[in-house]
């Protein structure tokens, strides 16, 4: 592979170099024709599949005699982007530096001419280990075992989302309409970070996801504090405590039946979790957290459960811009995580069971005069995303043990093993619709500043991301 580095890192380079985000239609556009190419020069009959978004691209390749057939899924979108927080002149411009930007890397110039690279040099880009950097580790892998005169030993399919961070909106009804085209024995999910160790890794489940913008109102307009402070609600407050009343000091949810049809682990269930080798301590101090929640006895237990999340406040102004006054309104926009035996619909009606049980008329809308004259309380509710399920495949099934012997075989260790991994993937539909496990295969860095700004993909994790897929299409 060594030889064949520089080659390898222009194809990364010239992916990340396309704007990715889903909402930018012609881009996207872009993106499929580009990766429709990539799959093409492979070998792959690839197509670009219309959905009611944007496109799927699909490939396939036929090996001769071969008796398995694996779906390979990842996105060629990305999260949206804040170009004055990125620290080289646009996200879609790739930089490459000799190690982390938070450590003082520095940025390495015309690195386009080198030939030869440090495992610990990382290219920083949107997409560049979420998710682009897996589907050119594909892609090298299969170049790789051409290289070495090896064929896969499964015929190959290929899905490539572009709506992932959004949502995937248009990927269940495709899952219907292209169903044959999916079908395989088992899918392997090439997205999300690697286990901290840095061990091989491997992740049998997601979490589901919905989320909601609660609004509660003050004022028809902000009010001067001092002449009105003590006698106009302040929303501010009122959400404050609203929020307070969703979960407890140690961070379980209080809403009533947020937990219900969890069964209690099994002892190999705990087992399985205990053998995460997650290091708490070194977690804590990198991310200055004194005391984690209490939800589970360990992160990985933690996980096993739905949760509750405040991503977002706004109410009024802060800083140089704060001004005396009454805000008219305070905003919590709110993630919930869900687990295989959590229903999404049964979790939005117990939320919003639990916001009137505090006291709150629930609107669709803005309320208008006569219903704020009517309703002392009153919270604006809007659901947002609420089709994303959570799946979990069952360690012991035959394709597991395979999936997990492979890499075993190729790096010496067993991988770690996740019974559900905390982040949410698009396939809980294509799972139970076509009727075969899915597991998760992820390759690049944890510390790749996923969904954030200046994401990277570690260069020694990108080439052993080459080496793990080709180990996943020979066996």
């Amino acid at each position: 592979m060594g030889a064949h580095q520089a080659q390898i890192l222009s194809e990364l380079v010239e992916l990340l170099s396309i704007p990715n985000i889903a909402k930018d239609r012609d881009h996207i556009r872009r993106n499929a024709g580009y990766l429709k190419q990539m799959l093409d020069r492979r070998g792959f009959d690839s197509e670009i599949l219309e959905t009611q978004g944007n496109p799927l691209v699909y490939g396939e390749r036929k090996i001769p005699g071969a008796a398995h057939t694996i779906l390979f899924y990842a996105h060629y979108d990305g999260q949206p982007v804040d170009p004055s927080r990125w620290k080289q002149p646009s996200p879609f411009q790739p930089v490459l530096r000799d190690g982390k930007l938070e450590e003082g890397a520095k940025e390495i110039p015309n690195f386009a001419r080198l030939q030869k690279f440090e495992d610990n040099w990382r290219v920083y880009g949107r997409s560049a280990s979420d998710d682009k950097s897996p589907i050119v580790a594909l892609c090298a892998a299969i170049d790789a075992l051409k290289a070495a005169g090896r064929e896969p030993a499964s015929n190959i399919r290929v899905i490539l989302d572009g709506e992932e961070e959004a949502g995937s909106p248009s990927l269940n009804p495709a899952v219907n309409r292209y169903r044959q085209k999916l079908a395989a024995d088992v899918a392997l999910i090439l997205d999300g970070p690697e286990h901290a160790s840095g061990r091989p890794t491997l992740a049998y489940g997601a979490r589901g996801i919905v989320t909601l913008e609660l609004t509660v109102y003050g004022p028809k307009v902000a009010l001067h504090s001092g002449h009105y402070g003590n006698w106009a609600p302040n929303p501010a407050i009122r959400l404050a405590q609203l929020l307070a009343s969703m979960k407890d000091d140690q961070g379980r949810v209080l809403i009533e039946g947020f937990y219900d049809g969890i069964p209690p682990l099994t002892a190999e269930e705990r087992r399985i979790l205990k053998a995460v080798p997650d290091d708490e301590k070194g977690l804590q101090k990198l991310f200055g957290i004194a005391k984690p929640d209490a939800v589970g006895e360990t992160l990985q237990e933690a996980i096993q459960f739905p949760s509750l999340n405040v991503r977002g406040l706004r109410s009024g102004y802060v800083g140089a811009e704060a001004r005396t006054i009454i805000p008219a309104d305070a905003t919590a926009d709110i993630d919930i995580r869900l687990v295989k035996e959590t229903s999404s619909r049964q979790i939005m009606q117990k939320v919003m069971a639990h916001i009137r049980k505090q006291g709150y008329y629930i609107v669709d809308k803005d309320p208008d005069d006569a219903t704020r004259l009517q309703y002392p309380k009153i919270a604006r509710v809007t659901w947002r995303r609420s089709d994303e399920g959570a799946f979990r495949t069952d360690l012991t099934l035959p394709e597991s043990r395979r999936v997990s012997r492979a890499l075993a075989e190729v790096w010496g260790e067993p991988p770690v093993e996740i019974r559900t991994m905390g982040g949410t993937v698009p396939l809980s539909h294509l799972v139970e619709a076509l009727g075969f496990p899915a597991i998760s295969a992820p390759v690049v860095n944890f510390d790749n500043n996923q969904h954030s700004d200046n994401e990277n993909i570690r260069l020694g994790h990108f080439w052993n991301a080459i080496v793990t897929i080709a180990a996943l299409l020979t066996m």
